[in-house]
């Protein structure tokens, strides 16, 4: 019973929907269209013209025709812009000059019709002769010929009467009223205007002693005038008072003629549409009830979709965390535990240098855990930020492979590359940073898992991109996992992470700085046989790649160079004194800043310094500031900034602040070398 009922009413409010729809839109879609681009549309109005347009006691416009105007606004779902005239002279000049597309009221006349198209002849009255009340009331126009008449100037009865009747004293006033006025006051003879506005104005405006005694042969026939220069508002104008029923003018009129108005309680159409509000509302309220039921439905399903993958990601997170315990204190315990028997007298050689290898590789392991956790925290809150350099491919290679050769010879794997693109195109523009790291993730996840066999990196370009493979003959991915290789904190299970170690970050990281520097990254896999992991960077060449190659090479290294470093802590400054003393192909003098302050004012009393390596993180003055005032003072002396803080936000606020480049603590000698070997020489040769 319930389902029926509720049919009934979806039946009546599909009714009720079709009959409100049935208002379709009367314009073409071009015509729409050029609606829809008009910034203005101007109408004009001449508020002075009652019942047709006046200003109302409540000082907005009224009447007949604007009623009549606002419908066809509404037909066409368009307001236009109304334009107030006061003067009616004024509005005829500018309808001749084209300043106004549409008349709201106008007598058609044939002087009119050659700038003007005329709709919509809503209704006609006949002009009345208007004198009086002691005036025969049986004498007719013709005896008025040698009186005064009066009539507004400009109207069209004042253009008829001077055209038919040249011998007619004619008394030319602003408007109606004051037509009306001067003939009550005995200034003039007579009056002529429309009848209906003729009746309007007596009784609104209480004039007396006035009477109607004869109609004349000439009648008010008011029409919406366009200008016939804008061809689309006339075709648009035409449809929209086409569209306007007899039923519909006849309620406008009927509003202004004052008939007699039933209640409305007592009228039958607001019952019936007393009763359509009632039954769609109860309709409403029905559906209503069943949607918001199905929503909550929904919403609860939902709701526990999300509750399982909440408890899915916490899992996971709890797994990682766990995961970083272990990884953290892995190297820290191959630190600390072989840093002790260094300290042994007992201890060999061979054993001494087997240990210091032994702490280097698990401090690498150590800072790699740390950076990764840091990058993949500073992608997930997307402040990563992409900086585009010159980047050269082969050497981008050779430093992977140099990198990686190690652990890859721990397992006997071979590490080949295949490098098919040419020479002078090896130079491209990319992130470089982003570009290792993409690769370093790919080639340290191809050697952890497999076991036997070979790492290779084939490198191409094909059309605009440069495609880079990295095929293992590993243990392959499951089917099931697949889809979340690349996610955060989701090795394939935990077995892995046991097995094999790691975070799970690396593909992550890798997926993130692929989708950053515009690439695409792919992957094939076949269980224990493998996977070939393909990236597609855009291929942006580097202009003059041979003068830029030549540039490293022949260069001549001065016998004695003088660097800076600013740095507060005792063992790194330690560290990068000894790292500096001990390098075979250069020769330093050192000087010493324990804080921004003082590498300012050593930089402004020793003009023969070649390099400042500086600390970010110092008292008194930080490493930015430093380099502002170093800068400032010395533009071209080469600042190289070396920091524990090594995320994409950090190095570009040192490469704002001035720093030519960028060192991330601990220092790594494979990467201090290079960029002595290019400051201090490009220092020396300015």
């Amino acid at each position: 019973m319930k389902k029926k009922i509720a049919y009934v009413f979806i039946f009546f409010y599909l009714i009720v929907g079709v009959t409100s729809c049935s208002n379709q839109d009367i314009l073409s879609e071009s015509q729409r269209d050029w609606l829809l681009k008009q910034d203005a549309i101007t109408v004009a109005v001449y508020a002075y013209y009652p019942p047709y347009q006046f200003i109302n006691k409540k000082d907005s416009i009224d009447g007949i025709l604007v009623d009549h105007f606002g419908l066809i606004e509404k037909k066409i779902d368009y307001r236009f812009r109304k334009k107030y005239y006061t003067n009616w002279s004024n509005l005829i000049k500018d309808a001749q000059n084209n300043k106004i597309d549409i008349v709201l009221e106008m007598q058609e006349t044939a002087g009119r019709e050659k700038y003007l198209n005329f709709y919509t002849k809503f209704f006609e009255t006949p002009f009345v002769l208007v004198v009086r009340e002691e005036t025969d009331s049986t004498l007719k126009f013709n005896n008025f010929l040698d009186k005064r008449i009066t009539v507004p100037k400009g109207y069209s009865i004042d253009d008829h009467l001077k055209e038919n009747y040249s011998n007619l004293n004619i008394k030319n006033y602003p408007d109606d009223i004051t037509c009306l006025l001067k003939l009550q006051s005995g200034e003039a003879d007579a009056y002529i205007g429309g009848k209906a506005l003729v009746n309007y104005l007596i009784k609104s405006e209480g004039i007396t002693g006035l009477k109607v005694i004869t109609e004349i042969d000439y009648s008010y026939i008011p029409s919406i005038a366009v200008s016939k220069e804008n061809k689309t508002l006339n075709e648009i104008i035409a449809k929209a008072t086409r569209n306007i029923t007899d039923k519909e003018k006849q309620e406008i009129l009927d509003n202004w003629l004052f008939d007699v108005v039933k209640p409305f309680y007592k009228k039958p159409k607001f019952w019936f549409i007393s009763s359509i509000i009632f039954f769609t509302a109860l309709a409403s309220i029905i559906l209503i009830h069943f949607y918001l039921k199905f929503k909550i439905k929904q919403k609860t399903q939902e709701l526990q979709i999300a509750k399982d993958k909440a408890e899915e990601s916490n899992r996971i997170k709890t797994n990682f965390i766990q995961n970083i315990s272990h990884e953290i204190r892995t190297p820290m315990n191959g630190i600390m535990g072989f840093s002790e028997l260094l300290k042994s007298d007992v201890i060999t050689e061979e054993e001494r240098q087997e240990y210091t290898e032994i702490i280097i590789a698990s401090g690498k392991d150590l800072i790699t855990s740390v950076d990764n956790i840091l990058e993949i925290s500073v992608l997930e809150t997307k402040q990563s930020k992409v900086r585009f350099t010159p980047t050269n491919l082969e050497e981008l290679f050779s430093q992977l492979i140099s990198e990686h050769s190690p652990k890859a010879n721990e397992k006997n794997l071979i590490i080949k590359l295949e490098n098919k693109i040419p020479k002078e195109e090896n130079i491209i523009i990319t992130d470089h940073p982003k570009l290792y790291k993409i690769l370093s993730s790919l080639i340290d996840n191809g050697i952890k898992f497999t076991h036997s066999g070979s790492i290779i990196i084939f490198s191409y370009i094909v059309e605009d991109y440069v495609a880079i493979s990295i095929k293992d003959t590993g243990i392959g991915i499951k089917q099931k996992d697949r889809d979340i290789i690349f996610k955060s904190f989701s090795q394939s299970e935990k077995e892995i992470s046991k097995n094999f170690g790691g975070l799970g970050l690396g593909l992550a990281i890798a997926k993130e700085y692929t989708n950053l520097i515009g690439g695409n990254i792919s992957f094939i896999s076949k269980e224990q046989e493998g996977s070939a992991f393909l990236l597609k960077i855009p291929y942006t060449p580097m202009q003059n790649n041979a003068e830029l190659s030549t540039k490293k090479k022949g260069e001549i290294i001065p016998e004695k160079h003088v660097v800076l470093i600013a740095e507060d802590g005792e063992v790194n400054f330690l560290f990068l004194k000894t790292v500096l003393t001990k390098m075979i192909d250069f020769e330093f003098i050192i000087y010493r800043a324990k804080n921004g302050k003082e590498a300012v004012e050593i930089c402004q009393e020793n003009e023969k310094i070649d390099l400042v390596l500086m600390d970010i993180k110092m008292p008194i003055m930080d490493g930015y500031d430093a380099t502002k005032r170093i800068k400032k003072m010395r533009p071209d002396l080469p600042v190289v900034a070396q920091t524990a803080y090594s995320t994409e936000e950090d190095i570009e606020k040192a490469l704002e602040a001035g720093c030519d480049d960028f060192l991330a603590k601990p220092v790594d000698r494979k990467i201090l070398k290079p960029i002595l070997d290019k400051y201090i020489s490009i220092f020396k040769n300015k």
